[in-house]
């Protein structure tokens, strides 16, 4: 009998868990399919592309303002990508705007370094500088920054708990003042907030993170640190470890008085789920409108 290495697997039972290339059929054509929608979509829309949020290449977003009509500034969602914190970019990803931009909404896709050129916390760090970027400059783009809701799939929806999680007033010195209650509203996308059975299985290979900075970086050993309502969406056909993170942060979370709701969405996986926010009328797009007050 093979050692249990986490829970109730072992080392194979356990990279199986997280290998969704391999889980799913197709993997390669949606990513191949995100690419190409969203170079549609960049073609469709006039948008702000490659703003520099920070010092480094890889700190940059896209804005898509809302379509404007006189109604004040618009809301904002900003969706943070996935790839394991080591693949893909922003450019596979503006495909989403489709969701929002239709009910009003500007939308920002963030872009950050990839490990190994940087560190787990300096990915984090970038993450927020974009959001406090979005913040002090939203009027700039027709924006309100009262209302800045924001989502992420794999390890973006990782990331929007790590935003969730920050002491905005404590940041940075910038001016104006970040608030604490800068993120209105959250959606994890089959998101990892448990970083240690990551640390364990085989994408540690390439991550390599240590012991201390898998504690740092797990939303479950973490307290939010607003009141700001958090949606946490998995695909029904993800798998039980995709399930036991969303199940186990919503947990945790509740009891810190965050209001946490654990959408399992019937019959899609770690691709398709994702996929829904090229339609605004689909499950998940209309989850995170609902959340947004659209």
């Amino acid at each position: 009998m093979s050692e249990k290495i986490f829970g109730v697997y072992d080392q194979a039972g356990l990279d199986a868990e997280y290998d969704n290339r391999a889980k799913v059929s197709g993997s390669a054509d949606f990513i191949r399919k995100f690419a190409e929608d969203s170079q549609e979509w960049r073609q469709q829309l006039t948008g702000q592309l490659n703003i520099p949020f920070g010092p480094g290449a890889d700190e940059v977003l896209d804005l898509f303002p809302g379509p404007g009509g006189g109604n004040g500034p618009a809301p904002i969602q900003v969706f943070i990508h996935g790839g394991y914190w080591k693949a893909l970019s922003k450019d596979e990803f503006s495909y989403v705007a489709r969701a929002f931009t239709p009910k009003g909404c500007a939308t920002a896709v963030i872009n950050y370094g990839l490990i190994p050129n940087i560190s787990m916390d300096e990915l984090v760090r970038q993450c927020r500088a974009a959001l406090a970027w979005l913040y002090r400059n939203a009027a700039g783009f027709g924006a309100d920054p009262a209302r800045i809701f924001i989502s992420g799939h794999s390890a973006g929806g990782h990331l929007v708990a790590m935003m969730m999680a920050t002491d905005w007033p404590a940041f940075d010195g910038g001016s104006p003042a970040l608030p604490r209650d800068l993120v209105k509203g959250g959606c994890g996308i089959s998101g990892l907030y448990d970083l240690e059975p990551i640390r364990l299985c085989f994408l540690n290979d390439d991550l390599k993170l240590s012991l201390q900075e898998t504690i740092r970086n797990s939303p479950l050993r973490l307290t939010p640190t607003a009141t700001s309502p958090l949606l946490l969406a998995v695909g029904g056909d993800e798998g039980p470890e995709y399930l036991r993170q969303s199940e186990v942060l919503a947990a945790a979370w509740s009891r810190h008085g965050i209001a946490v709701e654990v959408a399992v969405l019937p019959g899609q996986d770690h691709f398709t789920i994702v996929d829904q926010l090229a339609d605004p009328e689909a499950d998940l797009s209309r989850l995170i409108q609902r959340q947004m007050g659209l």
